[in-house]
Formats: C-alpha cells, sequence, structure tokens
C-alpha cells in the first residue's frame, strides 16, 4: 500500500526554523516527483515547492523562494523540507505529495498520485 508521511510541524516564533520530512512507502521513490503543498485555515491548498526525482531540479512559489529549500534522500525514500526566516503567513498545514512515473519537478496537485495527511506549522508574531 502506498503511502507518504510527513513530520516535523511544530510551533516556532517568527524567524525560527523548521525541518519537514516526509518518508515514503510501496512506491517506487526514486521515480517519483515529490512536492510540498500547504493549506492556512479558510484558504485554498497551494503549491510550495518541488523537487524531480533525481533531486537535480527544484521549484519554490514565490513566497517561500529563498526562505525554503527542497532536498531528497532516495536511500531513505525521504524528502525534506527546510524552513527558514519563518513568518506568521508561514502557518499552514502543511502536505507532502508524489507524483509517480513522473520524472520532472511537477507542481500541480492533479499529477499528486498520493498525499499525506500533513503536519501542522504554526508561527507566532
Amino acid at each position: 500500500q502506498a503511502q507518504v508521511k510527513e513530520s516535523g510541524g511544530d510551533l516556532v516564533q517568527a524567524g525560527g526554523s523548521l525541518r519537514l520530512s516526509c518518508t515514503a512507502s510501496g512506491f517506487a521513490f526514486d521515480g517519483a516527483s515529490m512536492a510540498w503543498f500547504r493549506q492556512a485555515p479558510g484558504k485554498e491548498r497551494d503549491w510550495v515547492s518541488c523537487i524531480d526525482r533525481d533531486g537535480d531540479r527544484t521549484a519554490y512559489a514565490d513566497s517561500v523562494k529563498g526562505r525554503f529549500t527542497v532536498s531528497r534522500d532516495n536511500a531513505k525514500n525521504t524528502v525534506y523540507l527546510q524552513m527558514n526566516n519563518l513568518k506568521p503567513e508561514d502557518t499552514a498545514m502543511y502536505y507532502c505529495a508524489a507524483a509517480t512515473d513522473v520524472p520532472y519537478c511537477a507542481a500541480s496537485a492533479t499529477s499528486m498520485d498520493f498525499w499525506g495527511e500533513g503536519t501542522q506549522v504554526t508561527i507566532s508574531s
């Protein structure tokens, strides 16, 4: 059974850092593009970042560019999201998603095959 599971969410002060992890199982992780999305209360789910299957190409939403870094370790079936200089507007549930058999950096929610249940990130001002 294919599964992705996020961890690392927490309550931190503005200006702080967090690293989210997403561990996958049940599918060929090294053949999948991975992405992070987030959803704040009362808002739609937004794309945050993606990384291609080899980890060579990444992309970021403008709102997080320069502050967030996505990476992956195919040997550990894990993708990471390092978040620095966090702002109150980064408060959201963060979701990891996998687009299997997609070699490029997939940024569309409709391209995703598997989703995690999310991890909560709360930034206090």
